[in-house]
């Protein structure tokens, strides 16, 4: 049995589990609830009226929050020539084509994002048994598989976050950290809100966005009221 720690327990007693609250609100929760020692990652969950057994049905994409993640990320890149030697110089922490699948086969997985030239497929293709499993497979509709490769080094670099549906049909991401405004969090949490919604796929039927959670890396969930 899963036992919850002193801080999670103190912040169960501050708020109603059953309630929904609007966005504000439940920043004003959030922000009461107990801290931890460090800067804690404020996380989004989605629980979506879709159907996992459909693939038409899973929901994949990438956004840029309008006030980023509160960190770099460290990005691999699926490029050469020219191209590779820009993406280093834009802040890949490596970049390469058979050599750089050969060393992710070999199991190193120590970045965020990997991003592919289409051209370079014919080495990533390989790698989905191993990216995939931790959600870092290039793909078009994460926008990791691009002609401008150095761009979305950039991008993803200074906070722009792929996101997938899990099995069951969920969404989980962070977007942002405690020590952000108020102010910021809700406009990261309004846009990613919004752009899911616009994902909605035409088979699917009766609610889309069925749930939404928001909470911190060590505070309980608080349900946010988005519906309309």
């Amino acid at each position: 049995m899963h036992r919850h720690g002193r801080r999670f327990l103190a912040g169960l007693k501050t708020f109603s589990r059953e309630k929904r609250y609007g966005i504000d609100e439940a920043l004003g929760v959030l922000g009461a609830f107990p801290k931890a020692k460090f800067d804690e990652t404020v996380e989004l969950a989605i629980r979506l009226g879709t159907d996992p057994g459909k693939t038409d049905q899973s929901i994949r994409g990438s956004i840029s929050l309008p006030k980023g993640i509160g960190k770099a990320r460290s990005v691999v890149v699926f490029a050469e020539g020219e191209l590779a030697k820009q993406c280093t110089e834009a802040g890949a922490v490596a970049v390469g084509a058979a050599d750089l699948a050969k060393r992710i086969e070999d199991g190193w997985t120590d970045f965020d994002v990997a991003i592919a030239h289409p051209s370079m497929m014919r080495f990533v293709g390989k790698l989905g048994k191993v990216l995939g499993p931790l959600g870092k497979m290039p793909s078009p509709k994460a926008g990791t598989v691009t002609d401008n490769v150095v761009a979305a080094v950039r991008e993803f670099r200074a906070g722009k976050i792929e996101f997938r549906s899990d099995p069951a049909g969920n969404l989980h991401v962070g977007l942002g950290k405690r020590s952000f405004a108020a102010a910021d969090l809700k406009a990261n949490i309004e846009a990613f809100i919004e752009h899911v919604r616009g994902l909605r796929p035409a088979s699917v039927k009766g609610t889309f966005i069925r749930k939404v959670v928001l909470s911190s890396t060590m505070s309980p969930g608080v349900i946010l009221d988005v519906q309309g």
